[in-house]
């Protein structure tokens, strides 16, 4: 019997499986697809003094950049590391520059770059436990997606706990625990400035439930109730302007370069809104099992 490895490709991860006609032919593993928005470059823009955002059209990456040196919150996916990088020179951040890497939660979307972003600058990891073993097996047996959305692995070299501040340059950033998305996911906040003024800075983790079991989850029993703490935390974070690592979630627009932030949303309304969608969700699979 001869077997494929997954491979990644630059548009998406192609999985084959051949075998011997004597045996038992193995289940045909879906594509994973991504939309092209979210391989889409669009110019680097300031979101405050020191804060930028350097993603694709449709997957937010963000540059804060310090005295001491930058962190960089999410990564996009895999073929996304010489984009950021470049990115990163753009704005006078050299690959050593970069100390620290950010993010919100360990699918291929956000955290497939993550590894060469590591290998090609030396910065740290950080993130929660939870994060910490899948971004180590690469994605590998998701919760919802299984072997779906792997991704190259990558080690965190320190975990940080819920409500940690991690500081760089004056800079303070705040990590939030936020689950349901996945276990781990981790939104984070700090201060900045724009036009004289402190701005308050959320980068708050997805709250959607993209097709998962919410009613007995054998692999997240608890996993409503954990979104429902999720979203009484998000209302209440110092927000001042949200980004989310999906941006038009937020009411982002980056490839609209003169005005990428046509419709301002506010933590409470993102909170609000995924409520409600978790709800519709919950009713669909309440009478699917009647």
């Amino acid at each position: 019997m001869t077997l494929f490895r997954p491979l990644a490709t630059a548009c998406c991860l192609l999985f084959a499986a051949t075998t011997l006609a004597a045996e038992p032919v193995l289940p045909q593993l879906k594509a994973y697809t991504t939309r092209d928005s979210w391989r889409q470059p669009v110019p680097p823009f300031r979101l405050a003094d020191n804060s930028w955002y350097i993603g694709t059209e449709g997957l937010s990456s963000v540059l804060v950049v310090t005295a001491q040196g930058a962190v960089l919150i999410d990564g996009g996916l895999p073929q996304a590391a010489n984009l950021l990088l470049q990115r990163m020179q753009e704005l006078g951040v050299q690959p050593g520059d970069l100390k620290m890497i950010l993010h919100s939660h360990a699918h291929i979307d956000h955290a497939g770059s993550l590894a060469e972003l590591k290998r090609a600058t030396g910065a740290r990891v950080l993130g929660n436990a939870e994060s910490a073993v899948l971004l180590a097996r690469g994605g590998s047996d998701d919760l919802h997606f299984g072997e779906g959305l792997t991704f190259p692995p990558v080690s965190i070299d320190r975990i940080v706990m819920d409500g940690e501040v991690i500081e760089l340059g004056g800079v303070r950033f705040t990590a939030h625990f936020t689950p349901g998305h996945t276990p781990g996911s981790t939104s984070w906040t700090w201060d900045d400035r724009r036009e004289g003024r402190t701005l308050r800075i959320a980068y708050v983790d997805s709250l959607s439930a993209p097709g998962y079991q919410l009613l007995g989850n054998p692999r997240y029993p608890n996993i409503v109730d954990d979104y429902r703490r999720t979203f009484a935390i998000v209302r209440t974070l110092p927000c001042d302007l949200l980004l989310t690592p999906h941006p038009d979630i937020s009411g982002w627009t980056p490839a609209a370069t003169a005005a990428p932030h046509p419709q301002p949303m506010s933590c409470r309304h993102y909170a609000d809104a995924a409520e409600r969608h978790l709800d519709a969700g919950l009713k669909l699979q309440r009478e699917a099992k009647r």
